[in-house]
């Protein structure tokens, strides 16, 4: 007699089946992302595993969050070495701990001299949990800028953004977002944004007027549709900015961190900004952490006692997590496996839109590439792939986004665009 094969099921954290889960959220949760029916047990590298089983290859990586691939031990083991430590647990701002002091250190040396027209001061660091916390630490910066530095009378200070841009959800971000599902009922909303064409320069040129403060830009657009900017496009801003003494801030939550092929996806124009935007990957997806890092005159001038603060802004636990996965970024050369990488995968999906019906554009550095679709319903296309195991989304509705974890091997390349070209390829 043949003995019965023992399925083996990924259960996580409870066992409870997955349509049970369905419910709960059904029942307790807001319904504010359109989601599908997976429910995830278990994610290790590039890889997630539903109750059954059954792998599916994450060409997400959570929007770059998870950079370094899921629970890499590197980053884990610290984790886990500062839970059992007793060093972990949050503590009030006013005492210091050493995971702050020495995660603040390395992430200020990981870039370069911001803002450098200021001096040669260094970088000082303001951690936050979530980007967008940091984005409005980028914003209150500006404004404060303008506020002290080009005495801008306050309440008129004006931040020049760009149209289709994602910066976040609080309601001051979403005030100068493109897409009115974001923003509409939620008023009254925050004023002192002017938002233009991305890649425009003329259009920034005609909106700078004398309550100009900053410019907010993502060197690359995610949510917007996967967009590159025209070559030349961030030096550009660079040049204006100088000319008429305003900070340019790049908002780097999904491209840096080798996201593009590069560290910081502005050192593809060869610029360095006034202030950076970090988060998501930054602690290796494990735990929320972001920054925002620029010249420490700038933020001396605009932070100083009670002006800011976060309860768990830079706790002892997100800390460590941070260190380790910075330590592990500059180990593993994970710019360079994206750029290695990214060239190598974006040369085969260009091939498949050779060959098939539905491809408009293939677009993207490194391994953050979109494929853009003829009739506007990349959705439709990210639910047949799930169907053959990739986890994928779409960009602004129309694009196609794959950002896989930067550590993704030629195997399982190969097993992406074999996918791929199942569903693009009639």
């Amino acid at each position: 007699m043949t003995a019965m094969r023992k399925i083996h099921y990924f259960s996580g954290f409870s066992n409870e089946n997955d349509k049970a889960i369905f419910n709960l959220e059904e029942d307790y949760g807001a319904h504010h992302y359109d989601r599908i029916n997976l429910v995830v047990r278990h994610a290790k590298g590039c890889w997630l595993t539903d109750e059954k089983g059954n792998k599916y290859l994450d060409c997400l990586a959570a929007y770059s969050a998870a950079n370094s691939g899921h629970h890499h031990p590197t980053i884990t083991n610290a984790v886990m070495d500062a839970l059992i430590g007793n060093y972990a647990s949050v503590l009030s701002n006013v005492v210091f701990t050493d995971p702050l002091g020495i995660f603040l250190s390395e992430a200020a040396k990981f870039a370069p001299q911001m803002a450098p027209r200021f001096g040669n001061y260094g970088n000082k660091v303001l951690p936050k949990n979530g980007g967008v916390e940091s984005v409005e630490t980028a914003v209150k910066t500006m404004r404060y800028f303008g506020f002290k530095h080009k005495k801008i009378a306050d309440g008129n200070q004006e931040i020049i953004v760009f149209n289709e841009n994602f910066h976040g959800r609080t309601i001051s971000i979403v005030s100068f977002s493109s897409n009115q599902k974001y923003k509409q009922g939620f008023g009254p909303l925050t004023p002192g944004f002017v938002s233009v064409e991305f890649g425009n320069l003329e259009q920034v040129k005609k909106a700078i007027n004398k309550n100009t403060c900053g410019i907010l830009v993502e060197p690359m657009q995610g949510e917007g549709g996967m967009k590159i900017p025209p070559k030349g496009f961030l030096k550009g801003l660079r040049n204006l900015c100088d000319e008429h003494d305003l900070l340019l801030i790049c908002d780097e939550i999904q491209v840096g961190m080798g996201r593009t092929g590069k560290k910081f996806c502005f050192e593809h124009d060869n610029i360095v900004p006034d202030g950076v935007i970090l988060g998501k990957a930054l602690s290796g997806g494990l735990i929320p952490l972001s920054v925002f890092i620029t010249n420490a005159k700038i933020m001396d001038m605009v932070f100083s006692k009670g002006s800011d603060g976060s309860t768990f802004g830079g706790y002892p636990l997100a800390c460590v997590a941070g260190t380790a996965a910075l330590k592990v970024f500059e180990e593993e050369k994970l710019a360079e496996q994206s750029a290695k990488k990214g060239k190598i995968l974006k040369k085969r999906i260009e091939a498949i839109a050779k060959k098939s019906p539905h491809v408009k554009e293939v677009r993207g550095k490194g391994l953050f590439i979109g494929i853009e679709v003829k009739e506007n319903n990349a959705m439709e296309f990210c639910r047949k792939l799930l169907k053959l195991g990739l986890i994928v989304n779409d960009s602004h509705g129309h694009t196609i986004r794959i950002s896989p974890p930067l550590i993704i091997n030629e195997e399982e390349m190969d097993f992406m665009v074999k996918q791929l070209e199942k569903v693009l390829v009639d």
